[in-house]
């Protein structure tokens, strides 16, 4: 969620350097065989790329073998969350998601909650760019909220899902411009892939996701940057945060992966040490730091206890932006 201090952050960081170390003295596991990942969303978003990252590392670190990576796209994770929960007893299968789920399951009165999984453990976090084509008349961030102050309307907002974070942030920055949330004209996606068809078509004003997720279009020349919501500049690059343009924000969107609900504890051990030796390898490390990911790993109770702890937040959150009754 949104902040205007780096403490909260700070301290995400902390226990997550800590959980990491613990992991260290771990000792060897036995091969998983036959894993699927379920990605909830399109090919080429963010979920999508913790899931092909994790099913490398697990095979790479020789933690688990034939694993299959399954796209299930639509209404913010939601849909895959509940096949994932009423699908029959597959073992073993992972589920990754994040923030954007929490929200759309209100935003979409889904039946189906996280309430019917096994939080595994949390993954990481990233910051959200906004991007803007490489020919686009809005050259800066002073650019585009002069025109969205200006004519509400006239600003498309593309992003995940309705009610995800990159909705959220939308609304917190409208309201740091003294403009009501309800006015935003927020363009709802599937995923990265077809995010990057609306922006790159000229279908949409801005977009807005993980930086990496943009980077080829960066390098191509065909996108172009306009601010990031970190605390400060991001390592390599020269794109101004939201704050040092004037919009009093920092705002980070993790993501994670579940089990299935109601694992017996040896099942439930033997996902959780797994993933845990994974994200303790080195070649994960390489992997989230060459893809602009922070290391915010949480243990399955840690992890357990930050989501109870977030779903109250966000459903504020959206009572406030008028996207939940």
């Amino acid at each position: 969620m949104a902040t205007r201090n780096t403490g909260f952050l700070k301290g995400l960081l902390a226990a997550a350097t800590v959980a990491a170390g613990a992991l260290a003295a771990t000792p060897s596991l036995a091969e998983l065989k036959g894993l699927e990942i379920i990605a909830p969303a399109s090919p080429g978003g963010g979920w999508d790329q913790h899931a092909r990252t994790l099913q490398q590392v697990l095979q790479n670190q020789k933690l688990a073998s034939g694993i299959q990576v399954v796209n299930i796209p639509g209404a913010g994770g939601t849909i895959g969350l509940a096949q994932f929960v009423t699908a029959k007893k597959r073992s073993p299968s992972l589920l990754v998601g994040g923030q954007i789920m929490q929200g759309a399951i209100l935003t979409n009165k889904s039946p189906v909650t996280l309430d019917q999984v096994t939080p595994l453990a949390r993954l990481t976090g990233e910051y959200t760019a906004l991007v803007v084509p490489a020919d686009s008349p809005l050259k800066s961030l002073k650019d585009l909220l002069d025109k969205f102050k200006a004519e509400p309307g006239s600003v498309s907002w593309g992003g995940g899902s309705a009610g995800g974070s990159d909705q959220i942030l939308s609304g917190l920055i409208a309201k740091e411009l003294g403009v009501s949330p309800t006015k935003i004209n927020y363009v709802a996606t599937a995923g990265g892939g077809e995010l990057l068809s609306q922006i790159l078509g000229g279908h949409i004003t801005v977009a807005m996701g993980g930086y990496n997720e943009f980077a080829p279009q960066f390098e191509a020349g065909k996108l172009r940057p306009i601010a990031v919501s970190a605390p400060e500049r991001l390592p390599g690059t020269e794109t101004p945060t939201l704050k040092e343009q004037g919009v009093n924000l920092e705002f980070v969107n993790w993501r994670g992966v579940f089990a299935q609900g109601n694992l017996k504890p040896a099942e439930k051990k033997e996902l959780s040490e797994a993933v845990g030796k994974a994200v303790a390898s080195d070649e994960w490390k390489q992997l989230v730091k060459q893809r602009g990911w922070i290391d915010l790993y949480q243990p399955t109770e840690q992890f357990t206890a930050f989501l109870k702890q977030e779903r109250p937040q966000i459903e504020g959150t959206l009572k406030e932006l008028g996207l939940v009754q």
